[in-house]
């Protein structure tokens, strides 16, 4: 699994403007809502309830907040770089300012389990992310994210 097949160009966000984890994950959901057309209040409600088990902030600046949900046919993913890193209970007690959003079928089991291993993998190399904070627009972070080299690195 690809993360060219979880991320479209248009669910890639170059400068979220979200001041709290909260906003984060409605501002997301809605953004979800629109690419996927199930229900934006379902969508948040599905994020709140993982978030509630345990933050998704996994250290470094980055966040991988995801959750399951029916009405989806296939793991789905957006990006979102924000404007001002937010506190958003990571791990390691940093602020975040990167973010892969992670919805997938209710009935996906190990894809959604690859799909997290995945993004996390490619998220986990310093040099990615540094690449993805000098980034100013979606096309450079889509190229960044998809990039056969960085999928693979780490």
């Amino acid at each position: 699994m690809e993360i060219a097949d979880l991320l479209r160009p248009e669910g890639v966000f170059a400068s979220l403007k979200s001041s709290s984890k909260k906003q984060v994950l409605q501002d997301l959901s809605q953004r979800a809502a629109d690419l996927t057309g199930i229900d934006e209040r379902t969508i948040f409600e599905t994020l709140l309830e993982r978030e509630r088990l345990g933050t998704t902030g996994v250290g470094n600046g980055v966040a991988i907040p995801h959750g399951r949900l029916g009405g989806l046919d296939r793991v789905q993913g957006l990006f979102a770089r924000l404007e001002r890193p937010i506190d958003f209970d990571a791990v390691d007690d940093q602020p975040v300012d990167l973010i892969f959003l992670l919805l997938a079928p209710e009935s996906a089991g190990a894809d959604h389990l690859k799909a997290l291993a995945r993004v996390s993998r490619l998220l986990r190399d310093e040099r990615v992310c540094d690449k993805l904070r000098g980034s100013d627009t979606a096309e450079a972070l889509y190229a960044l994210l998809t990039d056969d080299a960085s999928s693979k690195a780490a």
